[in-house]
């Protein structure tokens, strides 16, 4: 079922990435993914073009330079499952050059977009990791590319960890038309890595089902370390990790409208699930880990860089991310 949207390990490999998503790929206008593999030593160049992008590392870390002279040193982290990491934002119309001395796996999350925002460094210490739901639906979301959290102009990205035999992106919701002030309408693109345990590799269910809008999207799918999910549309959750093995998810989101902000709506046979949390604990085991303590900066920036998100454009209008440790993030929030 949905296997035009349900991109296993490989199927969207091309040139240098073992992930390559565009708007051409998945048929929409925003939203792109690419994932880099670098061997000890390597180095990889591209153009922006008409994207804006974050270069998130998955594992190791790297050095990023762009054509306007900025440097960002990148400490990266062992895994997903091993903590927060830093990060760059490159902007559109700019050349970009990664070269990694131990190697690694880096993440290049993107977005169309109009407006040419500064190159800057996200430090670890600055990303706000937050703990959603109670029981056997709670996770931990790393908003570093959240809206609130980090200036871009469309993009926005989140990382999502779920320990095994709970459920997250629940209850189903749906971001696919624009209604002011209640959803706005971003594509999406999902991407897996299951922890493995005991030798075995894990797997993982991702559910998107029919909203009555757009092209209908349908997905079951079991989903592995690699695969990605594209959702144009649709009521999508849950996201299923089987007993014994972590899932860490990627979102990249993007759309038309013009304020960059995340308003969801919940399916209405499953929203009532909610109002269980607060007489559940949350997980124990979370968080898996917290961000780490604030370190000097290792960005070097060129002239003319802003060095900070307030430099980088005007403040966003969606609301701030919840405190870390909370159970539950701001009313509408499923993911």
């Amino acid at each position: 079922m949905g296997t035009e949207f349900h991109l296993r390990a490989g199927a969207a490999a091309a040139g240098p990435y073992a992930v390559d998503i565009d708007p051409e790929r998945a048929g929409w206008g925003y939203s792109s993914l690419r994932v880099l593999d670098l061997p000890p030593g390597g180095h990889h160049s591209f153009a922006t073009g008409d994207s804006e992008w974050i270069v998130l590392p998955l594992s190791g870390g790297c050095t990023v330079r762009t054509d306007g002279g900025e440097v960002f040193e990148l400490t990266g982290r062992e895994d997903v499952f091993s903590g927060v990491t830093d990060f760059a934002y490159v902007p559109r119309d700019a050349h970009v050059q990664i070269t990694s001395g131990a190697g690694g796996r880096f993440a290049l999350t993107g977005a169309r977009c109009a407006h040419r925002l500064p190159a800057r460094y996200g430090a670890a210490s600055d990303v706000p990791v937050e703990l959603r739901g109670s029981g056997s639906c709670s996770r931990q979301v790393n908003n570093f590319g959240a809206a609130g959290s980090f200036a871009c102009d469309k993009l926005i990205a989140v990382e999502v960890l779920t320990p095994g035999g709970n459920w997250s992106s629940y209850p189903p919701h749906k971001h696919d038309e624009c209604r002011p002030g209640e959803e706005s309408e971003l594509e999406e693109i999902y991407y897996f890595e299951i922890e493995a345990a005991h030798g075995t590799d894990g797997v993982g269910y991702q559910r998107v089902s029919p909203s009555g809008r757009g092209r209908g999207t349908d997905v079951l799918a079991e989903v592995r370390s690699g695969d990605a999910v594209l959702i144009p549309d649709g009521w999508h959750g849950p996201s299923i990790a089987a007993p014994g093995h972590a899932m860490y998810y990627l979102n990249v989101m993007a759309g038309p409208g013009e304020t960059r902000e995340w308003l969801i709506c919940d399916h209405p046979d499953h929203g009532w699930i909610r109002g269980t949390w607060p007489e559940q604990p949350v997980d124990p085991r979370l968080p898996l880990y917290g961000a780490p303590a604030a370190e000097a900066t290792a960005a070097s920036p060129g002239p003319g860089a802003a060095g900070s998100q307030e430099a980088a454009g005007p403040p966003e209008t969606a609301g701030p991310p919840a405190a870390p440790g909370l159970p539950e993030a701001p009313v509408g929030d499923a993911r």
